[in-house]
């Protein structure tokens, strides 16, 4: 992938030219932080920034500037921009998918836990998250790193596997019926990513109220209900 900015251009090659001095700086700021803390400050820096300006208009300084160090301390820790994106969307991809998978793992029925997952999917907070997710896949199709791309791999059987889950323990326990639970499954997936695009691009125009309702009704549709509903 080709870097976004000039200064993201050989990183390592720009530690070299800060011959300038640098300024006091504060003693709480001199403080030195295991490796992996600064670079998670780091990486949790640049999560805002993707989901507010998207992964091509981010660059070394920015987030920089956003974790508070210098563009020396990132470069010391990373050796491209492009690394830091990657983790960071990453990290903020699978921190959403753990949090939605306790949740609905929380419920007292399978039914029940397909009902917390369209809630959770569609929130007034979730739309950074979509943000992050169509960058995410998008990212995926040019990223030098084979590594990625595994990683996107397993992070959509894993989301397929938590639906199909929760649709066949509704199923189970006598509140829906189907005879087609990987059917269900590619179109609750593929139905969600439609409905968040529409969500984030507002053409035409979708409440989140109404993201959730046709997810609810395709659940109905597809699944039916069972004898014991």
């Amino acid at each position: 992938m080709a870097p976004h900015h000039p200064e993201d251009v050989g990183m390592k090659a720009e530690k070299k030219a800060e011959k300038s001095p640098r300024r006091a700086v504060a003693a709480a700021d001199r403080t030195r932080q295991p490796t992996e803390v600064r670079r998670r400050l780091i990486v949790e820096a640049a999560v805002p920034l993707i989901a507010e300006r998207g992964y091509a208009s981010v660059g070394v300084r920015d987030v920089a500037a956003a974790a508070g160090v210098s563009v020396g301390t990132v470069t010391y820790h990373f050796g491209s921009v492009q690394e830091i994106l990657s983790e960071a969307m990453v990290l903020q991809i699978e921190r959403y998918y753990t949090g939605l998978s306790e949740a609905a793992d929380r419920a007292t029925s399978g039914a029940e836990g397909l009902r917390l997952l369209v809630d959770a999917l569609f929130t007034e907070d979730t739309d950074r998250h979509w943000r992050m997710w169509f960058e995410y896949w998008n990212v995926g199709e040019h990223h030098p790193d084979p590594a990625f791309a595994r990683g996107q791999d397993r992070r959509y059987e894993s989301w397929h596997r938590q639906i199909r889950t929760l649709a066949e323990r509704a199923i189970a326990e006598g509140d829906l019926t189907s005879a087609d639970l990987d059917g269900f499954t590619v179109r609750f997936a593929a139905l969600a990513d439609g409905l968040a695009l529409q969500r984030l691009r507002q053409t035409p125009p979708l409440t989140v109220e109404d993201a959730r309702r046709h997810l609810r009704h395709f659940i109905e549709t597809e699944l039916g209900r069972g004898p014991g509903s």
